[in-house]
């Protein structure tokens, strides 16, 4: 029967596209927690190469500038390729950078293989988010998107804290030996199950690749959505850096809770980042985006503020941080993708890609100029960091409505 037929059909679809989201969370998985790794083990690191807190915050930031690098670089040519293979080629280059990582004997070295690790690791966020957009219809797109994003959900809850746990029990190079040999494994399960995509090179218009990557750089639409991304990043990401540094040296959390931070962060927002792609389909993508960016002021304010409290009482703050803050990232990410049409999608995400790890380098430096150690081992000027963050939470709230949909 026909209707059987085509129910039978829109099953297999649903599950091709689980499989292809679970994948691409995987992925994602691996190059968020290589970034996200470096911020809990701040303490390990300066212990271990004897550095200052604005040498660690060079090391956060040498991967976000090369990932900006990066994508600048990948722009003119990320739509001439076939998405699969591209996404992973790029991924055997970021295992290996990774792996270098581990195999770093100081801190010069430590900060070249980040570098190096940042600009393959940029290409794959770009690469992965360009699949799920090229593949997903917009009116299911947040949703889809949220599943993405539940690898930083999985990153905090498993990640995180099982880097932790390896890096206490052996070294601080343990974790990247696990992201590295994790990368590899689904490099194996990517090449077997993720589908390819040729239709972007079917609409692409021939060119030179510079001068199409100038023309989608300079529309204005494109240069709206841009500017929205970097204002999202400032209001985290001159925070997300020193909340370990802040917790451990003026709140009294011991260095073995820290996961904890983590763990619970990470499970909230593997159900709240769902529920936020759900409602946003739902009631609107610019709504929703609004109404967490505008609460994400409350923790920020809070966790860059408060002085000594007890553990429950900091895990709470914390948690509402990691809902509302990575909360901005789903439907910002579902309105970026369609601010473009579908044949210049993959260069338009790679510059976007290119604003926002080139806005949390800054967004790092920027939060350490602020921030200071006294002698005795207490952060200064945090405070300052969150009223900045608050800020460029509010005017990101506001210049949402200037995006246009092109989907």
């Amino acid at each position: 029967m026909p209707d059987q037929q085509q129910v039978i059909a829109q099953a297999t679809l649903a599950r091709n596209e689980r499989a292809m989201l679970l994948i691409l969370a995987g992925i994602q998985f691996c190059h968020v927690l290589d970034f996200m790794i470096m911020m809990p083990l701040g303490p390990f690191l300066i212990n271990a190469f004897s550095i200052s807190t604005h040498e660690f915050a060079l090391l956060v930031a040498s991967y976000s500038f090369s990932a900006a690098v990066a994508g600048l670089l990948m722009a003119p040519v990320v739509d001439r390729f076939e998405r699969k293979r591209f996404l992973l080629g790029i991924f055997v280059a970021f295992a290996i950078a990774t792996l270098l990582c581990a195999l770093s004997p100081g801190f010069t070295t430590l900060l070249i293989a980040r570098g190096l690790a940042g600009i393959f690791g940029g290409m794959m966020g770009a690469m992965v988010h360009t699949m799920v957009a090229d593949a997903i219809p917009f009116e299911r797109r947040a949703k889809a998107t949220s599943y993405v994003a539940t690898a930083f959900s999985v990153s905090s809850i498993a990640g995180v804290p099982l880097s932790l746990l390896m890096a206490d029990a052996l070294s601080w190079q343990a974790p990247f030996l696990f992201i590295a040999l994790l990368s590899a494994a689904l490099i194996w399960f990517g090449d077997k199950s993720l589908p390819e995509f040729h239709g972007h090179l079917n609409a692409r218009e021939d060119g030179r690749a510079i001068r199409q990557m100038v023309s989608v750089a300079l529309e204005p639409n494109h240069l709206k959505a841009m500017l929205l991304t970097g204002l999202v990043i400032f209001g985290g990401f001159t925070v997300i850096p020193y909340i370990t540094l802040y917790a451990i040296a003026n709140v009294g959390i011991a260095g073995d809770q820290i996961p904890l931070i983590y763990f619970l962060g990470g499970a909230a927002t593997l159900i709240t980042a769902r529920l936020i792609g759900a409602l946003a389909d739902r009631f609107g993508k610019v709504v929703m985006f609004r109404l967490v960016a505008i609460g994400a002021c409350v923790p920020v304010l809070l966790v860059t503020n408060i002085g000594a409290i007890s553990l429950s009482g900091w895990l709470v703050i914390t948690t509402l941080f990691f809902i509302l803050v990575s909360g901005r990232m789903v439907p910002l990410l579902a309105i970026v993708g369609a601010a473009v049409k579908p044949q210049e999608r993959g260069t338009f995400l790679s510059l976007n890609a290119t604003v926002l790890s080139m806005a949390m380098g800054l967004a790092s430096m920027v939060g350490g100029l602020f921030i200071t150690q006294t002698p005795d081992g207490l952060i200064r000027g945090y405070g300052w960091v969150g009223l900045v963050a608050a800020s460029f939470n509010l005017m990101a709230a506001l210049w949402v409505s200037h995006i246009k949909i092109r989907d």
